[in-house]
């Protein structure tokens, strides 16, 4: 499903680095890179060795071992600025997707979704700028919109920070932009594979924590492909956001089991009803570009031209959130999602 293929982005010969490389997001990534482009070095940068070494070993099943030279993995944190700067030398290209994204964690630990949310923000930034990066894009979040909860505000502290880093870059050129979506069918900590996990163990309800809750939806492929092709299309400063399909809580279970009854378990602390993208504060510089938004900065003291001048802006007081989406998703849709989301389980039933 390429919904938001790039059209001109050539990463062959570039030097991409990924923080959180490997997460759900960041092993998507590097797979779709290493099979569509020849980049010189394709640099994984997490904390975990252990992922790492099992990344590795999942990669070497996947591809040759020719495909696999530009391949490196460094070891550590976003909340090392030290570090970022060394590992970051000679880079061209930086997807910033280390984040810590549970919110009922951060509601209990904010000091630490703090440091790696907005601290380790103004780290990749600060070692972007000192390394010449040219193009940086982050990873932000449906909740950084009105954020409610911790992991939200602290997304949005980090999309400010990029934004506004544009403004820094001088003559260094550096670009920043930053990409916005909402809940990654089959990710780690999606709904999806817990309901799957219930089912493959024969429970008697699925739960859910209100029957009047809708989510954003996108896979993994897609999520890849609308960085890439953001990528392809940014000019500094924006916040890019997908049109993407909407579905109740109640029509996932439904979906996914049907006739198994649900079991209402309360929202839980720092959990939204409804999530949204844009506000209709951020409609006042939001342009529509087809099959995606882009709220543009508020302040811009660098050379950039606004795509107003040759595409629409929405409507004053639009916003864009799940309740009130115009498109919406059947349970078949989900379930093509689903297998969108886990090609491995494909490969699986035809090997």
């Amino acid at each position: 499903m390429a919904r938001f293929a790039a059209t001109r982005l050539d990463l062959d010969g570039k030097v991409i680095f990924v923080t959180g490389g490997t997460g759900s997001f960041g092993r998507r990534f590097i797979e779709t890179v290493l099979t569509r482009a020849r980049p010189r070095k394709l640099i994984v940068f997490s904390r975990d060795e252990l992922k790492q070494h099992e990344m590795q070993l999942d990669l070497a099943e996947r591809f040759d071992p020719e495909t696999l030279r530009c391949m490196r993995f460094f070891l550590g944190d976003v909340r090392d600025r030290e570090r970022l700067s060394l590992a970051m030398r000679g880079v061209d290209i930086v997807i910033h997707a280390a984040a810590l994204k549970q919110v009922p964690a951060a509601e209990y630990n904010p000091s630490e979704c703090i440091h790696t949310n907005i601290m380790g923000a103004e780290n990749v930034v600060r070692a972007c700028l000192a390394n010449q990066v040219r193009q940086v894009i982050a990873l932000s979040t449906d909740k950084a919109c009105n954020p409610v909860n911790l992991y939200g505000a602290t997304k949005l502290a980090s999309d400010k920070t990029f934004v506004a880093a544009n403004n820094l870059s001088g003559d260094i050129g550096t670009r920043f932009a930053v990409v916005r979506y909402g809940n990654v069918v089959g990710s780690r900590g999606s709904v999806a594979p817990l309901f799957q996990r219930l089912i493959a163990r024969g429970a008697a309800e699925l739960p859910i924590t209100d029957e009047r809750m809708t989510r954003f939806w996108i896979t993994l492929n897609q999520g890849v492909d609308f960085v890439l092709s953001s990528l392809d299309l940014m000019r500094g400063g924006e916040i890019f956001v997908p049109k993407i399909p909407s579905m109740k809580m109640t029509d996932i279970a439904a979906a996914m089991a049907p006739g198994l009854p649900i079991r209402i378990i309360g929202i839980r602390p720092g959990e939204k009803l409804h999530e949204m993208m844009i506000s209709a504060d951020d409609a006042r510089t939001t342009v529509d570009l087809g099959d995606r938004y882009a709220i543009e900065p508020a302040f811009v003291e660098f050379s950039r031209e606004s795509y107003a001048t040759t595409r629409p802006q929405v409507a004053e007081g639009f916003s864009y959130a799940s309740d009130t989406n115009d498109e919406w998703l059947s349970g078949e849709g989900l379930l093509a999602l689903l297998d969108d989301g886990q090609p491995e389980r494909r490969r699986r039933a035809t090997d």
